[in-house]
């Protein structure tokens, strides 16, 4: 498999809804970046719907969709979550939430039921949502002497880096972002010049 350093991710919360035999299962999905990001929001899904008989939801998180979680919310076993986490991954999205509230209508739907209600109303909700594609990027400090600014201002030109912070003190000291998957490259450059100093700080 080609290494990718991109992945798609809504660009702004949106919602959908589907309804089956009285039942009303309503979604909401949201951009995320972290896993403490979802307690308030389900927290405040709950508040609104607080009459629903449940509250399931499923996400997935990190440029290589590392964490995946589901919740069926007291639902049948993955008769909830799981629908809602393939809706999510079928859209090849991640650091995505979809919650889907269930108002019961009365009548029972069966196990198959529950999948197509969950799957198509988190389904809904995606459709109804904006996806774009973010690139991954990594954050490095490069520190050098005044003497080798011009080297090194060289090699940013040639990689077209874009400078984050730039700072004088007794050296130069500046933080870069490159892609992912042009920083071997230009790491490689930079330290085939003995002279600079270079430290990864962070991906993105």
């Amino acid at each position: 498999m080609l290494f990718s350093d991109t992945y798609k991710i809504l660009q702004s919360p949106c919602e959908g809804v589907f309804k089956d035999r009285g039942s009303k299962f309503m979604a909401y999905a949201f951009p995320i970046f972290r896993e403490d990001e979802l307690k308030p929001i389900l927290h405040q899904i709950k508040k609104e719907h607080f009459a629903a008989a449940h509250h399931c939801y499923a996400y997935v998180l990190g440029a290589g969709k590392e964490i995946e979680k589901a919740n069926d919310d007291r639902e049948p076993a993955n008769t909830a979550g799981k629908p809602i986490l393939r809706s999510i991954l079928s859209k090849d999205l991640t650091n995505t939430v979809v919650i889907v509230v269930r108002y019961f209508g009365g009548k029972l739907l069966g196990v198959p039921g529950l999948i197509n209600a969950y799957g198509e109303a988190a389904n809904d909700a995606l459709n109804n949502g904006i996806i774009i594609e973010k690139i991954v990027c990594e954050h490095y400090q490069l520190s050098f002497e005044y003497e080798q600014e011009n080297e090194a201002f060289r090699i940013i030109k040639h990689f077209g880096l874009k400078i984050l912070q730039h700072h004088h003190t007794e050296k130069i000291s500046l933080i870069f972002e490159v892609r992912k998957s042009q920083a071997d490259q230009v790491i490689k450059a930079i330290k085939e010049k003995h002279f600079f100093e270079v430290k990864f700080l962070s991906e993105h």
